[in-house]
């Protein structure tokens, strides 16, 4: 793949980088980590919650949280890695890059076209890479499996209880707070695109051409529509998380169970399921960013259709 220097600058520049600082903020949201008293060895499977394993003065930090901190701090040196000496011919790490932001431009812009891709490519791009990573970094070897447990009668240690890694997407804390930064951008584009009035009216306003009595009633129903459209609206932060907290929390459960099923095949039989997670982790992320991409263009499809109505007279005037 070849794209000369001065494209992949504008786009891999504005786009990966800001992918890699993205995760950052949304690690920091994942700081909701409540501090949550563990039993030794009172679980023997992935526990709801994530444990802490040390302080940062008031700051509880768990084990998802280190996670979190390994999966950005890599995204954040590939960006830089990636971008240090662009050249005109791609290579290497620049030119994977490359593919992975021009792949993911390209694949957004069909949904959402490009004038509001262009508002929003930074978070619907960092979210897909973030999860995506996150949950690949789950499956590592040692991930949930090195830490600390209670030895049984007979000195052996077969559960460990408070693993020094998690999964960062098995952890609520993480999804909830991907799911509560992009109401807050969603709530931001919607207001951009359509005004305020704009926007109640997306939500409130009777949809139709109606006269007299019918328009009266169509009024109402309609503001019916509207409060459990904000309902919806409200709810959709908590479906997010729970459906990626639940899925990926989920087969890291599964594991878990296949290496504790036949002791003497511990290492073979959650081979398999490896391959499904990884399936998982991809479709999840892909997920994630699907709906709120569609979420985004349902509140903003008027203004972005404007724009993008405007640009394309205004590439016929020239």
């Amino acid at each position: 793949m070849s794209l000369p220097t001065q494209s992949f600058r504008r786009r891999l520049s504005p786009g990966f980088a800001p992918v890699a600082a993205c995760s950052g903020l949304l690690l920091s949201c994942g700081a909701f980590a409540s501090e949550a008293g563990h039993a030794p060895g009172a679980h023997e499977s992935l526990t709801k919650d994530a444990p802490v394993v040390f302080h940062l003065g008031p700051l509880p930090v768990n084990n998802s949280m280190i996670l979190m901190w390994i999966v950005s701090a890599i995204i954040i040196f590939v960006a830089r890695a990636a971008t240090k000496d662009i050249k005109e011919t791609p290579s290497g790490l620049q030119n994977f890059a490359e593919w992975v932001v021009e792949s993911l431009r390209d694949f957004l812009e069909n949904i959402l076209g490009r004038a509001l891709t262009a508002q929003t490519f930074w978070f619907f791009a960092s979210a897909f890479i973030f999860i995506l990573t996150a949950n690949w970094f789950g499956l590592i070897p040692g991930v949930g499996t090195i830490g600390w447990g209670v030895p049984d009668a007979s000195g052996n240690l077969s559960h460990i209880s408070e693993p020094l890694l998690r999964g960062a997407n098995a952890d609520l804390n993480m999804t909830l707070a991907m799911s509560i930064v992009f109401f807050a951008g969603w709530t931001f584009w919607a207001l951009r695109s359509n005004g305020l009035m704009g926007f109640l009216m997306h939500i409130f306003g009777p949809r139709g051409e109606s006269k007299g009595l019918l328009k009266v009633l169509m009024v109402v129903v309609f503001f019916c529509v509207g409060i459990l459209e904000l309902v919806s609206i409200v709810f959709r932060p908590v479906s997010l998380s729970f459906r990626l907290y639940g899925n990926v929390f989920a087969g890291e459960t599964m594991l878990e169970a296949m290496s504790l099923l036949v002791k003497g095949l511990a290492p073979i039989i959650p081979i398999p399921f490896y391959f499904l997670e990884l399936l998982v982790g991809f479709v999840q992320a892909l997920v994630f960013t699907l709906l709120t991409a569609v979420f985004t263009l349902l509140i903003c499809s008027h203004g972005d259709e404007h724009g993008e109505h405007a640009e394309g007279h205004a590439g016929d005037s020239h």
